[in-house]
């Protein structure tokens, strides 16, 4: 295991695959999945026009590891990134050692916790993520490469190695990949603009989830309070299977809101405010002193709006109020 990717394995143009993922794998670079053999000419596209690439970004936990573009780069070239998503990654990244984001609980709890990678604005566009059908699941080339090449970082950086320091006694699916994108809608405003960026900024969102819950809406689906009160309950079941009982204070919520749900809200004149307002009263003891709060407060009951045709939306269980998300604006790494 190599942290802080101190040496990076490279391979000739026309080394074997297999001798290479053989060596990969002994290295200790690998997730399990067959890797895109890093060449030197692969990694001088991903860096071309960086400067500074070996400056230290700061130490990535358990084991901190020193972040430097160069180690993110041979994530990207090992995940199959194009060099336009560099920076997508490294700013996924740098988010996720904010003390609040709480990395080192994530990355070694023997829960299900993993990293949540959520991207905003127009690169979204530029890379042409997927935002709309199957936004969780397969399909698109770049979700799934940025996905895995920051779960990469994680291990290869901050030495996130299971059995080693990732104890997690189940473990989930999105250890390998969790990343979406958001998209338009009529009802409510981007969570990047929300949190004070500009509509025109490209950014990223990482959020500490130990799992995802398929929500539908009350027979009929006709209402605000229809799409809104099955999101509560599953809200709070999430809080009362993760949060201890003397830890009730809260802290968010992430409710992925389809389009088709949140035109009908729309169009009964509904504001996100109200929505929040609404799963926050409607939440069980939510005014009591003795409550079992949603989240910190209504504004942490975050809305995102992504996914396609349907009336299915999706509750991201928050790992307990151990982990609050971050947002930050894209890292500039080329100059125009």
């Amino acid at each position: 295991m190599n942290v802080g990717l101190t040496e990076c394995l490279l391979f000739s143009s026309d080394a074997e695959w297999e001798r290479a993922q053989g060596e990969l794998t002994e290295a200790g670079f690998g997730d399990g999945l067959p890797l895109v053999v890093p060449t030197a000419k692969r990694m001088d596209g991903m860096l071309a026009g960086v400067a500074n690439p070996t400056e230290p970004l700061g130490e990535m936990p358990p084991l901190m590891g020193a972040l430097t573009i160069e180690a993110v780069a041979y994530c990207c070239v090992l995940a199959g990134c194009t060099p336009a998503e560099l920076p997508v990654v490294t700013s996924g990244a740098l988010a996720a050692l904010e003390p609040e984001f709480n990395l080192l609980g994530i990355q070694t709890t023997t829960g299900t916790p993993t990293v949540c990678l959520v991207v905003h604005g127009p690169i979204v566009h530029q890379l042409h993520m997927n935002f709309e059908v199957n936004c969780l699941g397969s399909g698109n080339r770049a979700n799934a490469c940025i996905g895995r090449a920051l779960q990469l970082v994680f291990r290869n950086v901050g030495g996130t190695i299971p059995g080693m320091t990732d104890m997690a006694t189940m473990g989930q699916p999105g250890k390998y990949i969790f990343c979406f994108a958001e998209g338009p809608s009529n009802l409510i405003s981007s969570l990047a603009v929300r949190r004070g960026l500009d509509a025109a900024a490209s950014a990223v969102t990482i959020i500490g989830v130990s799992g995802t819950l398929e929500v539908l809406p009350h027979h009929p689906a006709d209402s605000p309070e229809s799409i809104l009160m099955p999101m509560v309950d599953a809200m709070h079941g999430g809080r009362l299977a993760h949060d201890a009982a003397e830890n009730r204070a809260g802290g968010e919520q992430f409710m992925l809101l389809p389009p088709e749900m949140g035109d009908l809200i729309g169009a009964n004149g509904w504001t996100l405010p109200k929505m929040q307002e609404f799963m926050w009263d409607k939440s069980p003891g939510g005014t009591a002193e003795q409550a079992w709060p949603l989240a910190r407060s209504p504004g942490d009951i975050n809305v995102i709006a992504t996914g396609g045709v349907g009336t299915k939306s999706t509750c991201l269980i928050p790992w307990g109020a151990a982990s609050l998300s971050m947002t930050r604006a894209l890292l500039p790494l080329r100059s125009s």
